[in-house]
């Protein structure tokens, strides 16, 4: 897929595209990671780009983007305040404003982290606990995806994974949902060639 083809087909107004991937980042990708951000704000008119705010991939794709265009930079976050002071999106969703027990469907794919699929119904019963706040952050991840019913949900997933042990954790929970639910999407195997 070229970067032409690409925009082409996501660049329109609405358009959800999410940047995202490990907390831990190669020393050599780090400027990559922020050059894809910037170039990819530099160079669509439309897409929002979406994040989770973590440290690692989530704020070196985020810092690239909101070097151009912060205003075209969300966050959905596990928790008001969640790494407040590095957050450089225009627009936050913190998951603890999200009625979450009303979105049937993010709760379905979030039981699907068998990690945590029993720690979601204790978050959403009202527990904020130190283990049932780790529900928070795979809750997150899916709404991330699947949109809520005021979040619009993702068009395109670009993901820093791990190319050595690929699709785990967080990062390959959320690439699951992005397959379950036909959100399209590429890692730096594509990306990179973009640059």
């Amino acid at each position: 897929m070229t970067f032409e083809n690409w925009k082409a087909t996501f660049d329109y107004a609405g358009s959800i595209v999410l940047l995202e991937g490990k907390r831990e980042v190669k020393a050599k990708d780090v400027p990559l990671l922020q050059a894809l951000g910037k170039f990819l704000a530099e160079n669509t008119e439309y897409i929002i780009f979406r994040s989770g705010n973590a440290a690692g991939s989530d704020q070196h794709f985020s810092d690239g983007v909101a070097s151009v265009a912060a205003s075209r930079l969300e966050v959905i976050t596990p928790y008001t305040d969640h790494r407040k002071t590095t957050n450089r999106a225009y627009r936050t969703y913190p998951l603890d404003s999200i009625n979450v027990a009303e979105e049937p469907e993010v709760i379905y794919h979030s039981k699907a982290h068998k990690k945590t699929a029993g720690l979601v119904d204790k978050y959403i019963a009202g527990d904020k606990g130190r283990f049932a706040i780790k529900a928070a952050y795979i809750l997150r991840d899916t709404v991330k995806v699947v949109g809520t019913s005021t979040i619009q949900q993702a068009a395109f997933g670009i993901f820093y994974d791990d190319l050595d042990a690929p699709e785990q954790g967080g990062t390959g929970h959320t690439m699951r949902v992005c397959d379950e639910c036909n959100v399209p999407r590429i890692n730096q195997e594509v990306w990179m060639n973009w640059l």
